[in-house]
């Protein structure tokens, strides 16, 4: 039987290629290049929510999935209103200053510190309070580990490391594979549940997988939430990132040592301690409330209609911020630009097909991923279309530049049945999967899709490889990091599509297979997750 289906899974994944094939390559080419540029370039001023450019956005995403055939998916609308609260905040003086038992040190904004908060209030006030060292800030009984057993946190600041414990010791937790207790979300609400006034995420670079001029761009503009009626009066008053420079200097202040508190927040046992510190904090804030929109359209199936395959990308980024070499405009062309285009191009390829797939395919381009998968979360908590007759979430991020290459790359194996339809369909391409058994940047919990797993709806996360075919083109690239910087631009000198395109085409035999064959996908026995 399970030769049968498998037989099954690679015929209708070569039909699949084959379909695609039908349009030339250049013609599909230029579609997916077009849109990226349009996405990426200054005109739409990088994209950020609750500005003017999300207007633009949105209604050039809406305008293409209607000349593309696309239905609305809400009633009448492409859009669906999610309700935010965007937030400027900034100490007092523009500084927070800690007094311990062996002097004093002033913590710079954003230098040392970056904060923020989601309260709809003009100021936020945290009365001169202990500050705890609480290491990685978890409470995981099915790991053994609690680093606020025993410790009262309520009313303090907390200062909690990024990542977990398996990143230093592959015994620990899942080793390199980071579990979602080392996101610095997670850092956030584990302390909000505590009852701490604030917390400060102690940052690492190897820890976080990327460095401080990251943690600078995404949160010294306006910061954005999801909204409540109480204009989150409940939440927790400061959040933010600790330079670990600046972490030294505090431990110094208070007459402990910053390193051996680290080695021993890395074992288990570690007690966590409060520090022979204080500090007062006052933030301003500007507020603005408003409506930002996920934009959704969906192609109507046949005799599956009433079960869906959704198909996700972020269209947002960072706006105007910091110049950096004289450029202020985060354009995201790749992250997420490239995603967007990528569901018109997915779209006029299902759209294209001589007959319609049976289930219904859903086009979502989601707000506010760069402010913590909010658009999702949202889409989630009020799903267009049913989320059990949901068959699958199809998440696409940062998808060009891409380089061709001879292995398909498949994070999250072993969690549903889909992973045979990824070897199947990788092969139709000649190419072969590798597993990826490692993600201490903690890469599953960073996306949209997250939101819809944690939802019991299956998700694919396939992509290219690192086996290069031009691996001299490859290694003569100049190494530039771009990630959440304004030189995130279209550039035709340098920007590899032939790996766009087969990644796409991957993809889009996968949706298309899950889009027509009889049962839902679904998740293995002990797996994370499973359906409600």
């Amino acid at each position: 039987m399970k030769k049968q289906i498998i037989c099954a899974w690679i015929a209708m994944a070569t039909c699949a290629i084959h379909a695609v094939a039908q349009t030339t390559d250049d013609d599909g080419l230029a579609f997916l290049k077009e849109r990226i540029q349009t996405l990426g370039s200054d005109e739409f001023g990088g994209r950020k929510p609750l500005t003017p450019y999300e207007t633009k956005t949105i209604h050039y995403i809406a305008d293409e999935f209607r000349q593309l055939g696309l239905q609305p998916a809400n009633g009448d609308s492409y859009f669906q209103e999610v309700r935010e609260i965007a937030t400027l905040t900034r100490f007092k003086n523009d500084k927070m200053t800690v007094k311990g038992a062996k002097g004093k040190t002033d913590l710079r904004f954003p230098d040392d510190v970056v904060v923020w908060t989601n309260r709809g209030a003009d100021k936020v006030v945290i009365p001169t309070t202990d500050l705890v060292f609480v290491g990685f800030g978890i409470h995981a009984p099915e790991y053994n580990w609690d680093d606020y057993k025993d410790i009262d946190v309520k009313g303090k600041i907390v200062i909690a490391m990024v990542n977990d414990p398996g990143f230093y010791d592959n015994s620990l937790f899942r080793g390199r594979n980071m579990t979602y207790y080392g996101r610095w979300t997670y850092k956030f609400e584990e302390a909000e549940r505590q009852g701490a006034a604030g917390v400060l995420v102690l940052h690492n670079q190897a820890a976080a997988s990327y460095g401080w001029e990251v943690c600078k761009a995404s949160h010294v503009q306006k910061n954005i939430a999801l909204c409540d009626e109480t204009l989150n009066a409940k939440t927790i008053g400061m959040k933010g990132w600790l330079a670990e420079e600046a972490c030294k200097r505090i431990f110094e202040a208070s007459g402990k040592d910053f390193e051996a508190a680290l080695a021993a927040a890395k074992r288990p046992g570690f007690k966590s301690f409060v520090l022979p510190a204080k500090s007062k904090v006052e933030l301003n804030i500007q507020k603005e409330v408003g409506q930002s929109h996920n934009v959704a359209a969906v192609l109507p199936g046949t005799d599956l209609k009433d079960q869906y395959l959704v198909c996700t990308a972020h269209w947002d980024h960072f706006g105007i911020g910091t110049p950096i070499n004289g450029d202020s405009i985060y354009n995201g062309a790749s992250d997420n630009a490239s995603g967007v285009a990528a569901l018109m191009w997915l779209a006029r390829k299902y759209q294209q097909l001589p007959i319609r797939p049976r289930r219904s395919i859903v086009f979502v381009a989601v707000t506010s991923e760069e402010c913590g998968l909010l658009g999702s979360q949202h889409y989630c908590e009020h799903p267009l279309f049913p989320l059990e007759k949901t068959a699958v979430n199809l998440n696409f991020d940062g998808v060009a530049p891409a380089e061709r290459t001879h292995d398909v790359t498949l994070r999250a194996a072993g969690k549903t049945n889909l992973d045979a339809l990824v070897v199947a369909m990788a092969a139709a391409q000649g190419r072969k999967v590798t597993i990826r058994t490692e993600d201490p940047a903690g890469g599953f919990f960073r996306s949209d899709h997250f939101n819809f797993v944690k939802k019991g709806v299956p998700t694919v996360l396939a992509g290219g490889g690192r086996d290069y075919v031009d691996k001299a083109r490859h290694e003569a690239k100049p190494k530039v990091n771009r990630y959440h910087q304004p030189n995130d631009e279209y550039d035709e000198s340098w920007w590899d599509f032939d790996g766009t395109l087969e990644n796409l085409n991957l993809m889009f035999g996968i949706g298309l297979v899950i889009a027509n064959q009889d049962e839902l996908p679904a998740w293995l026995p002990g797996a994370d997750f499973q359906r409600p």
